[in-house]
């Protein structure tokens, strides 16, 4: 797909990678409508793509909302006619031990609250985002593209039950959409990043930092900017559906 003047909602565009991602499209000329629960982050973004080049709208949304998607959707298809692309960036983690152990007794737990929250956000609402961008799609005809964010995190990692879950999940939903919308024009692809240098892990402190960088082979965090490289490689190749491309520097080899 050749973005320029193309529509692409991106989820999560409030900073970090969704940010990047809405960047490196307004770059190539596309129109951004940028997605996110912060409202000021949104319009921090929407002002970034806007000294990009790029067309660019701002809304507030919850993606684990059904009305919420629906009614943003809707308004983002009666601001720029159509919707071409999306990309489901928008989560959330509540990390925590299924069960956490000292000196033999149990002393916490992963809460249902924990759980639900992340699978609501990172699962439930990439469920829905693409659900409603694929049927605008179809209806508007023409096809389009729906690139989910999944996680190296879906192979399991410790203190993310959550987390592990929804990623896998996005990771099998991208299979089953590719296979059902190929009929439709509508590629799906995913990316599953490493550990990436956004504001959250920048905030770490530097030996947690340092140890979560020692066991990658490259010996270096990923750049949001790197991300959205790869998601820009599968909106470009039209060949690329139904597949999930990690990109963590090497972590899972």
């Amino acid at each position: 797909m050749d973005v320029s003047a193309k529509t692409i909602v991106v989820t999560g565009a409030g900073r970090g990678i969704g940010r990047a991602l809405a960047a490196h499209f307004a770059r190539k000329g596309a129109n951004l409508a940028v997605l996110d629960t912060d409202a000021a982050g949104a319009e921090e973004t929407r002002q970034l793509c806007a000294a990009a080049g790029g067309s660019a709208r701002s809304y507030v949304a919850d993606a684990a909302s059904e009305d919420s998607v629906i009614g943003t959707l809707d308004q983002v298809t009666a601001d720029f006619g159509r919707i071409d692309g999306l990309v489901n960036n928008a989560g959330i983690v509540r990390d925590a031990m299924l069960v956490k152990v000292k000196d033999g007794q149990v002393v916490g737990k992963m809460t249902l609250a924990q759980w639900q929250a992340v699978i609501e956000v990172n699962l439930t609402g990439v469920f829905l985002c693409a659900r409603e961008a694929a049927e605008r799609m179809i209806r508007d005809g023409g096809g389009g593209v729906i690139v989910n964010i999944s996680s190296i995190s879906r192979a399991g990692n410790a203190g993310q039950t959550n987390y592990s879950a929804a990623k896998a999940g996005v990771a099998a939903m991208t299979v089953v959409w590719a296979k059902e919308l190929a009929r439709h024009g509508i590629r799906v692809g995913a990316v599953a990043p490493g550990f990436i240098r956004t504001p959250m892990v920048e905030a770490m402190k530097p030996e947690a930092l340092a140890k979560m960088t020692a066991p990658i082979p490259l010996g270096r965090l990923g750049e949001p900017e790197e991300i959205a490289n790869a998601v820009g490689f599968i909106f470009a190749n039209d060949l690329f559906t139904g597949r999930c491309l990690e990109v963590d520097a090497g972590l899972r080899m």
